[in-house]
């Protein structure tokens, strides 16, 4: 990491922290007394948190991570509880809370930087949600994930979204359907995660592949990770129609133009980072 700046982000330090080097920003849940559960306020925090990046030149990848025993013990029960007493019986406050947390899992996906999860402890039903949708995951030795809705009469549905476009079938089915926990180990082997590190070290190892990504070109990672994503439930004719309309466009670039020629004249790449 390198020369720390400041970062004019929209977020209560109470919920979410953020720290800037290096082209690598680095976001961590701060609410471990409440194992960092999806609140309402802090699924709304981490929505304006990543439309104030997706604007931003200066970044080039994202870690997130979660201060304390957990990385994130998905929603917030005690909250979504307390809305059985509205008049609705808490119907339209659910509605908002699940619609809310599906926007930020897109986002994620929507966003032009690669983010990466670096999960210690547990990951459990939204939190779990949470690391399948960011675009590589570490963890700690000692973390756990979890999908445990089954076990308390509300099935893990909206995780099971990005748990499933991870997982082999019959994997995710395991998750959602037994509700227990798989160590991280085995949530390498599922597909789940990148890579398993000793405990206490998912931040660092995090980081140090979040600047690898920032030193590249930010132009075609940015072209990259949304073509990947647009490609993914194409069907094979169609993917490479995508893939080479955007491989074309990447050509053109000044990135690419820079790229190619370093390589050609056996010297660095100095990146614009700009498209065209």
């Amino acid at each position: 990491m390198i020369e720390t700046q400041a970062m004019n982000l929209q977020t209560h330090s109470s919920l979410i922290t953020s720290s800037f080097a290096g082209g690598v920003c680095h976001l961590r849940l701060t609410q471990p007394s409440r194992r960092n559960a999806l609140s309402l306020e802090l699924l709304e925090a981490l929505l304006d948190t990543f439309s104030a990046l997706a604007t931003d030149p200066q970044v080039g990848a994202i870690v997130l991570s979660g201060e304390g025993p957990a990385f994130c013990a998905g929603h917030d029960l005690k909250q979504l509880t307390a809305a059985r007493q509205n008049a609705d019986g808490g119907e339209a406050y659910f509605a908002r809370t699940f619609a809310t947390c599906s926007q930020v899992m897109q986002a994620i996906t929507g966003l032009p930087q690669p983010v990466i999860a670096a999960v210690e402890g547990l990951a459990t039903a939204a939190g779990c949600q949470l690391v399948a949708s960011c675009d590589l995951a570490v963890a700690g030795a000692q973390a756990g994930f979890c999908t445990p809705g089954v076990n308390l009469g509300l099935f893990c549905t909206t995780p099971m979204v990005a748990i499933a476009s991870n997982l082999t079938q019959k994997h995710a089915l395991e998750m959602l359907l037994l509700g227990q926990v798989h160590d991280a180990g085995e949530a390498y082997r599922f597909g789940l995660v990148n890579r398993v590190v000793p405990a206490g070290e998912a931040e660092a190892c995090a980081l140090v592949l979040a600047q690898q990504i920032a030193d590249k070109s930010r132009a075609s990672v940015r072209l990259g990770k949304k073509a990947f994503y647009a490609t993914r439930h194409l069907s094979q004719a169609a993917a490479y129609d995508e893939a080479s309309a955007v491989m074309t466009c990447n050509m053109l670039e000044a990135d690419a133009r820079e790229g190619i020629g370093a390589l050609l004249a056996k010297r660095k790449p100095v990146w614009s980072h700009q498209d065209g």
